[in-house]
């Protein structure tokens, strides 16, 4: 089944050549699931099409997701000789208790050990998820994540609040009343102290959910927060040409190809909305003569107009003629976007 998926994707790959128009791939994100799943020989087969089709730059970032424990010395060896050069590990937390609550495979010594192979091996660009607003979870066990983050030495951490998705253990654990989810207050003091503390240990927070060292911002997500064009293969897939959103059918099997894909046409209302959300994520923030370049003048002030009652409230700031959210704002960010949307 495997060996007969990875064949599909590269068919798609091939079929879908000419979607980006002749546009440069400047990056390239091996995700949405978890491919270091995949056999070594699969993963080959995709990468040797992808680079076929897209060439080879030295100076592209080959980003791959991956959980702690699929990460021998050997794995990694092999992914750096398949070019890819940007680590993306699903760490979630450094307690073992957290863990276990997320049904996660790995413990906190085998999420350290991977990092510590990860670097051994040369890897110069490692980022790691981080899950807060856990049940049962305290300020301290927090903290000694955060900590334990910023003594690994890593380039980049991505922190997300724990949401209960429909379907899952944990969802039905909050239904059936046996979970007591973390009151808002504590979690918006989780993401203050996880701000501060990323922020004095010389990380740049340039999203709202995200961390960097100097120069290791993730150029694959700024590339979707900047509206630029993106292919994406294989089962669930999304695609974006700035005409249209495409995604592919969600099954599992190598018969994605033939289940066909929905499309979704953008109108201007959409193109509009999908700016606001996108370039607002940004700390860097909205450019308002970009905004007015590519709606109008009537578009810019509806949107200002939208946008008073935060400035007034401290969520949002005006400035160099670029709206952004201030940290404030940050933790009701969906709220203000849906403001500011038409």
């Amino acid at each position: 089944m495997e060996k007969d998926y990875a064949t599909a994707v590269c068919n798609e790959l091939s079929r879908r050549k000419d979607y980006l128009q002749g546009q440069p791939v400047d990056t390239v994100f091996f995700g949405g699931g978890t491919p270091s799943d995949l056999s070594l020989e699969s993963l080959l087969t995709i990468t040797l099409i992808l680079y076929y089709i897209y060439g080879i730059d030295k100076n592209r970032e080959i980003s791959i997701e991956a959980n702690p424990d699929d990460l021998t010395s050997y794995k990694i060896q092999e992914y750096k000789d398949y070019l890819f050069n940007r680590f993306s590990l699903g760490v979630q937390s450094f307690n073992d208790r957290e863990l276990k609550l997320l049904n996660r495979r790995h413990n906190a010594k085998k999420a350290i050990q991977a990092i510590d192979r990860l670097k051994k091996r040369g890897c110069e660009n490692i980022n790691i998820d981080l899950i807060y607003g856990l049940p049962g979870q305290g300020m301290r066990t927090w903290k000694n994540t955060i900590r334990k983050a910023i003594d690994l030495q890593v380039q980049h951490i991505s922190a997300y609040h724990l949401t209960y998705e429909k379907g899952t253990p944990l969802y039905n654990q909050l239904k059936e009343g046996n979970l007591t989810p973390v009151d808002e207050k504590m979690s918006r003091r989780m993401f203050e102290v996880l701000t501060d503390m990323l922020e004095d240990a010389g990380f740049e927070h340039y999203e709202i959910s995200n961390f960097a060292r100097p120069g290791f911002e993730c150029r694959h997500n700024i590339s979707y927060w900047n509206g630029t064009h993106y292919l994406g293969i294989g089962a669930s897939a999304h695609s974006y040409n700035g005409v249209s959103r495409q995604w592919n059918a969600k099954t599992l099997t190598p018969d994605y190809l033939t289940s066909g894909f929905e499309v979704e046409i953008l109108d201007e209302n959409m193109k509009y909305n999908d700016f606001i959300i996108t370039r607002l994520r940004m700390m860097k923030g909205m450019d308002l003569n970009e905004l007015t370049t590519l709606f109008g003048e009537s578009r810019k002030t509806y949107c200002l107009r939208q946008a008073e009652k935060h400035l007034t409230d401290g969520l949002l700031q005006l400035e160099d003629n670029r709206l952004r959210l201030t940290r404030k704002g940050m933790f009701v960010s969906d709220g203000i976007m849906r403001d500011l949307i038409r």
